[in-house]
């Protein structure tokens, strides 16, 4: 049998872990990582937004069960992203925002490959956001972000 000491110790580095791996997905990491990226292009922060947090959290949870990527078709701005393991909010975000290498903004336009991910995160206009994450029952996680306003507007430069 474990000693007394022993599981208190396990118990304790347990507790102390355990907001960190919930730190990684706050909405503060939501937020200030799209705003580290809204800043370097001289575009103003984002706020934190709990009705589309709702929003984002039901849609995330409604595909739990097989983690497809598919847009909800709701009335925001949204980015998805999926990945095996532990993919935090940051890792999420910074993934989306690796599409900048392809727009191009004095063409106003995607060059070589996608960037729609990224000029949403971007886009001038958008104020609120709200994120979910869940992990899925096949050991995927699932993260959707909502924007508002939305972006991507053709014709419009996000900045």
């Amino acid at each position: 049998m474990a000693s007394p000491t022993i599981l208190s110790t396990i118990c304790l580095v347990g507790f102390l872990l355990a907001p960190i791996s919930n730190a990684q997905n706050s909405p503060e990491d939501f937020v200030d990582t799209h705003n580290d990226i809204r800043a370097a292009v001289g575009v103003g922060p984002v706020s934190w937004d709990d009705n589309l947090a709702a929003y984002a959290q039901n849609y995330a949870y409604s595909k739990i069960e097989t983690c497809e990527m598919e847009h909800s078709n709701g009335p925001y701005g949204e980015n998805l992203a999926e990945g095996y393991g532990e993919m935090t909010a940051v890792e999420a975000v910074k993934f989306w925002a690796t599409e900048k290498k392809f727009y191009n903004h004095h063409l106003n336009r995607c060059v070589g490959d996608e960037c729609g991910h990224y000029t949403q995160i971007v886009w001038r206009n958008t104020k609120n956001i709200g994120c979910a994450r869940v992990k899925c029952e096949n050991n995927w996680v699932f993260v959707i972000c909502s924007y508002y306003p939305p972006g991507n507007y053709v014709g419009q430069y996000p900045y």
